[in-house]
């Protein structure tokens, strides 16, 4: 009963974001459910430390830091700046920014893309004198779909990789065509729904701006981090190379640590090890066995059934909560590697259907707003085409 009640109240937190009355957020949430967890003795103390899952945090942080000094390098905003100017077309810049949202994505946690690209786009477009919301969503869309592509592309994937051992090749191999299909579905619902913003539109000029780059850091960013993906794909474990690839970036004499950790997400890695005990202690008590029955019942060896409960679930409590949900169940599964595969393209790509659908959304408006509101319509008449039809493509794929 313990177990239930703490799994329960930690996750309709989750789901609102706040606890009604109170100022606890959700990093919060997944500490006091853990912190419970241990006080109820469903989980010993050593019990609750053996359940945080250290391959995932020490991916995540790696990741962090490496993505950190592509920033501070002024890689991203050098590439934005690229395919913008060169882009001599309303739709020519539709497609690139689209591309260049999902591509680094794919192997750069997603959220930092959109910090990086959303600004620039806004600006841009705004200067142009062109609508700038077909652009904004392709960033916030090109990002989620992107991101299915690899194991390093979103948190919620790295948790996957370490709970499912799917090699690095291997999810790329199932899931890279369903992130590239999906980038064309975006850029063809955009362009559709916008058509006035790209019918008969000439060309268009970008003055040039200067882009504030340090080019040494720049140099080795670049190759640490092409070290890092060569690494990922001839099977080396993805947190030791993460974390290794971090280590050799901090040894610098250009960049202050501390510029480096404030760009760490540290309460999404307090979040995870939280969610990872309360998990633990549902696993321990009988709702496992109740939740198992439920899944049997409710036929998760069918991709459809899986995708659309996944889906549904990630826009109430968000996607790496999903994920965590579904632990228990996915073991369970006739074939728990395809599983698994089904999970992360769902909880991913269910993320485009609305606003709070995924942080990454939620990034993308808000760096824009000033420049172009975003409404909760305006987002969700792209957004429910564009998750639809790339989660058919997903499931028909899987």
């Amino acid at each position: 009963m313990a177990a239930s009640l703490i799994f329960l109240a930690t996750y309709v937190v989750l789901a609102f974001g706040r606890m009604p009355g109170l100022r606890i957020d959700r990093t919060g949430a997944a500490i006091i459910g853990a912190s419970l967890m241990v006080a109820t003795n469903v989980l010993t103390l050593d019990e609750a430390y053996r359940a945080i899952h250290l391959d995932t945090i020490v991916l995540l942080f790696g990741m962090m830091i490496v993505v950190a000094n592509l920033r501070l390098s002024g890689f991203f905003a050098l590439v934005s700046e690229w395919v913008v100017e060169h882009a001599h077309r309303p739709l020519t810049m539709l497609v690139a920014i689209a591309l260049v949202s999902g591509v680094l994505s794919a192997f750069f946690v997603n959220d930092t893309v959109c910090l990086a690209l959303a600004p620039l786009v806004a600006e841009v477009t705004s200067t142009l004198r062109r609508n700038p919301v077909p652009y904004l969503l392709a960033v916030a869309m090109a990002s989620n779909i992107g991101s299915v592509a690899t194991l390093t592309g979103n948190p919620q994937n790295m948790l996957i990789g370490s709970f499912s051992g799917i090699s690095y090749n291997a999810f790329a191999e199932a899931l890279a065509p369903i992130a590239m299909a999906g980038l064309i579905v975006c850029v063809a619902i955009l362009a559709w729904l916008y058509r006035d913003e790209f019918r008969g539109a000439g060309t268009i000029a970008v003055s040039r701006k200067e882009i504030a780059v340090d080019r040494r850091l720049l140099a080795k960013a670049l190759a640490v981090s092409l070290g890092m993906v060569i690494c990922f794909f001839l099977g080396w474990p993805i947190a030791k190379v993460a974390i290794a690839a971090g280590a050799l970036l901090l040894i610098t004499r250009r960049v202050r640590p501390e510029d480096v950790y404030a760009q760490v997400d540290w309460s999404l890695l307090v979040m995870f090890a939280g969610l990872f005990i309360v998990v633990a202690g549902v696993e321990k008590s009988s709702l496992e066995r109740n939740l198992v029955a439920i899944a049997a019942r409710a036929h998760l060896e069918n991709g459809a059934v899986l995708s659309a409960i996944a889906a549904v679930l990630s826009n109430i409590v968000s996607n790496v909560p999903a994920v965590l949900v579904f632990k228990p169940f996915v073991a369970h599964l006739t074939d728990p590697t395809l599983g698994w595969m089904r999970l992360a393209m769902a909880a991913t790509l269910a993320g485009n259907l609305t606003i709070p659908g995924s942080v990454a959304n939620l990034i993308v408006v808000e760096r824009a707003r000033g420049i172009a509101e975003i409404g909760f319509w305006e987002y969700t008449r792209a957004g429910i085409p564009v998750t639809l039809i790339t989660m058919l493509i997903g499931v028909w794929l899987l």
